[in-house]
């Protein structure tokens, strides 16, 4: 079976209504990108809690997928009709079918966090089987270990722990940061997540690579305190966070998922209680790592 596939674009106060106005006229699915990525007039979009966004790029190419049997032009006519606006010029082209399961782990290949610690999709083999192999595939949570900000907390673990200290991970997704504490030597790794189907796919995910670690929801969240607390969020949630986080680590903290340009704010937030700096960096991401007082 195939498909059609209508590319145009869009102003970013009309994308979401003309995407919606697609859907209505019988489109099977609309997707919206920035018209300028890879480009110097990328911007990044992101919808932190505490921040307001833009919603939409300010050019936005919609991608609208119809069946075989429809007509693209009449489709978009109609959604112009709907939204008021002049039909836009588009374009056209065919999907075919295809494996999409097979397409899609293709995409995901092992991954060298350092010479020691790989992450290894369950469909391959580990290139180097003496290291420590973590097995994660991609899911509902977020956490695959292939996005910057999680290399950057993968790269630290590995250099931190030494064996025998506790982990808190919050905001925990996959279970991946907690599952590598155990692997490296730790000897207790708990994750929370506000999310109970990250929680599940952490559980499941520690079950598949043979370690003991408990994933909770915040209401069950231990109040004791860790040697290392781990947070690979945002940067707005993670100085929210700064209090609860604060309390729950008695020696080192670590904190991921922040744009270079957010690193002060975010240290600012922390400052009173630990010593801290930028250890690391992945594109635009830093690593805030920080040593009580």
């Amino acid at each position: 079976m195939s498909w059609l596939a209508i590319r145009l674009q869009a102003e970013a106060r009309l994308a979401e209504t003309f995407a919606d106005a697609l859907m209505e006229a019988g489109a099977l699915s609309v997707s919206c990108d920035d018209a300028d990525a890879g480009t110097s007039e990328e911007t990044a979009q992101f919808a932190e809690p505490g921040l307001e966004v833009a919603g939409a790029w300010s050019r936005n190419i919609l991608t609208a997928m119809i069946p075989t049997d429809v007509s693209p032009h009449a489709l978009v006519e109609t959604a112009c009709h709907t939204c008021a606006i002049e039909v836009p010029p588009f374009s056209v082209s065919t999907v075919e079918d295809q494996d999409w399961v097979r397409s899609t782990q293709a995409q995901f290949e092992p991954l060298r966090i350092t010479d020691g610690l790989w992450i290894v999709p369950s469909w391959c083999s580990p290139p180097q089987p003496a290291a420590i192999n973590i097995r994660i595939d991609p899911g509902l949570a977020f956490g695959t270990g292939s996005h910057p900000t999680t290399m950057l907390m993968l790269r630290w673990l590995a250099n931190t722990v030494s064996g025998g200290e506790t982990l808190l991970d919050y905001g925990c997704g996959s279970g991946i940061l907690a599952i590598a504490a155990r692997k490296l030597g730790a000897k207790d790794a708990i994750g929370v997540d506000i999310d109970p189907q990250a929680v599940l796919a952490a559980d499941q995910n520690a079950l598949a690579n043979g370690v003991s670690a408990t994933f909770l929801l915040p209401d069950h969240a231990p109040t004791r305190g860790f040697d290392i607390v781990v947070a690979n969020i945002l940067a707005n949630p993670i100085i929210m966070l700064a209090p609860l986080l604060t309390a729950r680590s008695s020696r080192r903290i670590a904190l991921s998922g922040i744009l270079d340009g957010q690193g002060d704010e975010v240290m600012a937030a922390y400052a009173i209680d630990f010593e801290l700096k930028i250890t690391d960096r992945e594109e635009n991401w830093v690593l805030i790592t920080g040593t009580r007082r």
